[in-house]
C-alpha cells in the first residue's frame, strides 16, 4: 500500500502521480472495457444477422444430436461401429421425426380452418361480455382491437405453401439449411467429442484447457438432459390437456393436444399460451361452466409441470429461475422470431451449466491460501 510523507496512507479520492483522481481513472478504465465489449457484440451480431439461417441450422443440429446422442452411444456399447451407428440413429431419427410430423401437419391443416372458427367465435363472446357486461368498455376502441385479432386469425390456407416458399431464392436458402442441419447432425453424432477436444484444444490456453473441456462435457449433458426432459413434459402436457378436452366435449381436441405439444417447447410461456386457446375454444363451443373447468386442468396440468415434472426429470442443477426463462424466451423471440424463443432456454441452460463449472473448478481447494499454496 502506497504511504504519504506523513505516514498516512493516502485519501480515498485521491489523485495518483499524473493528477487524474483514483475514481476518475477507475471509472474510465471499466469504461473502455465495457465499450469494448458492446463493440463485441455489436460485430457478433451483425454475424449472426448475416448468417441467420446457418447459424439456426448448427443450433437445431446441436439440439437433435443432444437427443440421438445416447442412442448412438448405446448402439457403440454393442459392438456397432460409431459411423455405422451415428448412420443408423440419424436414418431413423429422420423417419420417426417424418412420420410425426406429417401426422402433425395434416391434423393442423385439417383442424385450423374449425378452430380459427372456434377462436373466432369466442372472441366476439368476450367481446359481447366486455360490452355488455358490468365493465361496460368503450365499444369503438374494442372493436378495432377485436378487429385486428380476427385479421391476424383469419388464415388463407390456400396462400401458406406459396406464401412460404414465394421465391426460388427462399426455397434454395431453406434446402440448403435442412441439408446443412441433416451433414452437421451426422457429425456432431459420429464426432461430436472429438471436435469438442479440437475446439478446446486450439483456442484455450493449455493452463485452463482441462477445465473447460470438463465444462463443455457438463454443458452437453445439460443440454441431452434438457431436451429429453421438455419432450417428455411436453408429450405430459398434451396428453393430460388433451384427455381433460375429450372428457368435456370439446371440440377439436386432437388438434388442441398436438398445439399444446408444440407450444410446451417454449417453457412456461408456451403451454400457458396454447392452453389458453384451448380454453377460448372451450368458451365458444360449450359455454363458461366447460371454458372454467379446462382452465382448472390447464393450471393444474401448468402446476404438475412447474413442481413435479420438471424438478423430477431435469433436477435441481439444470433447472432456471422462471424469471430467467421468461426473460430468455422473450429476448430469443425478439432476436430471431419463433426459433430463438425455442433455442433460448437450452442455451441459458447450457451456459448456466458451463459458467457453474468454471466457477467451482477455479476456486482453490479448502483450506488453501489466497495464493493457491496449501498451509
Amino acid at each position: 500500500m502506497v504511504i504519504s510523507a506523513a505516514g498516512q496512507p493516502p485519501a480515498v479520492g485521491a489523485s495518483g502521480a499524473d493528477g487524474v483522481p483514483r475514481g476518475l481513472r477507475v471509472a474510465a478504465a471499466v469504461g473502455w472495457r465495457l465499450l469494448v465489449l458492446v463493440a463485441v457484440l455489436w460485430v457478433a451480431w451483425q454475424v449472426f444477422d448475416a448468417l441467420y439461417g446457418e447459424v439456426m441450422a448448427v443450433a437445431v443440429a446441436a439440439l437433435l444430436a443432444a437427443l440421438m446422442t445416447p442412442a448412438v452411444n448405446w448402439l457403440v456399447r454393442r459392438g456397432v461401429h460409431r459411423t455405422l451407428a451415428a448412420a443408423l440413429v440419424l436414418v431413423g431419427g429422420l423417419c420417426a421425426l417424418g412420420a410425426v410430423l406429417t401426422v402433425v401437419i395434416n391434423t393442423l391443416v385439417a383442424g385450423l380452418s374449425g378452430l380459427t372458427e372456434q377462436l373466432l367465435a369466442s372472441f366476439e363472446q368476450i367481446r359481447s361480455w366486455l360490452l355488455r357486461g358490468p365493465l361496460r368498455l368503450d365499444q369503438h376502441q374494442l372493436n378495432e382491437v377485436f378487429r385486428q385479432l380476427t385479421q391476424a386469425l383469419r388464415i388463407d390456407q390456400t396462400g401458406l405453401p406459396t406464401t412460404a416458399l414465394a421465391t426460388t431464392g427462399t426455397l434454395l436458402r431453406f434446402l440448403a439449411g435442412v441439408l446443412l442441419g441433416l451433414f452437421t447432425l451426422f457429425f456432431f453424432l459420429r464426432d461430436g467429442g472429438r471436435i469438442w477436444s479440437f475446439v478446446v484444444r486450439v483456442t484455450v490456453p493449455g493452463a485452463a484447457r482441462d477445465r473447460v473441456h470438463v465444462a463443455g462435457k457438463r454443458g452437453f449433458a445439460t443440454l441431452v438432459a434438457y431436451v429429453r426432459a421438455t419432450a417428455a413434459v411436453a408429450f405430459t402436457d398434451a396428453a393430460l390437456i388433451g384427455i381433460g378436452a375429450v372428457a368435456l366435449g370439446v371440440p377439436l381436441p386432437f388438434v388442441l393436444a398436438v398445439v399444446i405439444f408444440l407450444g410446451a417447447f417454449v417453457p412456461y410461456v408456451g403451454a400457458v399460451v396454447t392452453g389458453g386457446l384451448a380454453v377460448l375454444v372451450a368458451l365458444a363451443a360449450n359455454g363458461f361452466v366447460t371454458a372454467l373447468i379446462l382452465l382448472a386442468v390447464v393450471v393444474c396440468v401448468m402446476q404438475l409441470e412447474g413442481h413435479v415434472l420438471q424438478p423430477l426429470l431435469l433436477g435441481h442443477a439444470v433447472r432456471l429461475h422462471p424469471l430467467a426463462v421468461v426473460l430468455s424466451v422473450a429476448s430469443g423471440f425478439t432476436a430471431a422470431g419463433v426459433g430463438g424463443a425455442v433455442l433460448a432456454v437450452p442455451l441459458v441452460a447450457t451456459a448456466n451449466t458451463v459458467v457453474r463449472s468454471l466457477v467451482a473448478d477455479s476456486r482453490p481447494p479448502p483450506g488453501s491460501s489466497p495464493n493457491g499454496q496449501h498451509p
